[in-house]
This record gives C-alpha cells, sequence and structure tokens, in this order.
C-alpha cells in the first residue's frame, strides 16, 4: 500500500504526532532514543549494542546511554549473551511494546485527520 503526501502533510502529521505524545505524557523520547526503540522493535532480533552501533552508525556509548534512558523507563532491557560475554544482548520489553504499538496508533489516528 502505498501513501501519496505532499512534504507539508507529512511534516503537518509529524507535528501532531509529537504534540499528541507530549501532551499525553508519555515518555520523552529524543529522536535518537526513538529511532534505537523502533529498530528493536521493528527489526527482528536479536540485538546487540554493538549490532545498533552499527545500524545507526553511531557509536556504542552513544547506544548505551540511550539505553540506560530507555531501561529506566522499562522500555527495553539489556542482558549478557551467554554464549559470547563480550555482548550485550537488548531485548524487548511488555512495556516497551505497548508503547510502540500506541506510537502506531496515534500515527494513524493524525493521518486520518489530516485534511486531503
Amino acid at each position: 500500500m502505498s501513501i501519496s503526501m505532499r512534504p507539508s502533510q507529512a511534516l503537518r502529521l509529524w507535528q501532531q504526532v509529537m504534540l499528541h505524545q507530549v501532551r499525553d505524557d508519555a515518555p520523552d523520547l529524543t529522536m535518537r532514543q526513538t529511532a534505537i526503540l523502533f529498530t528493536i522493535y521493528l527489526d527482528p532480533p536479536p540485538h546487540t549494542v554493538r549490532g545498533l552501533a552499527v545500524r545507526l552508525n553511531v557509536t556504542k556509548p552513544v547506544i548505551t546511554r540511550a539505553l540506560d534512558t530507555m531501561g529506566a523507563m522499562k522500555l527495553v532491557s539489556r542482558h549478557r549473551d551467554e554464549l559470547d560475554k563480550r555482548n550485550v544482548l537488548v531485548k524487548r520489553t511488555v512495556e516497551g511494546a505497548l508503547f510502540v504499538e500506541r506510537f502506531g496508533d496515534v500515527i494513524i489516528a493524525r493521518a486520518q485527520e489530516l485534511p486531503i
């Protein structure tokens, strides 16, 4: 399914989604944290700090800081890889799955409100 939008409509949609997130008192994630979170939930696992850093073209400390914040919000969890102790596995949580699902619902709802 293809959706056709003008740039102004796409920006309006993004604005409306962000306004909803702020007004709804949802977790306040940066753009980078959001990209990491969506990568964890939309791309098939397993996810590692190293793999996320490569995928997003950032350093491992950048991923670690973002995961620290999202871990405190219970959106993700981290565990040492039992097969390779050098790797840190990043896991999905119920709270994170619900957040991502609600975010998708907000996008759909706000898109339906856009003028044609």
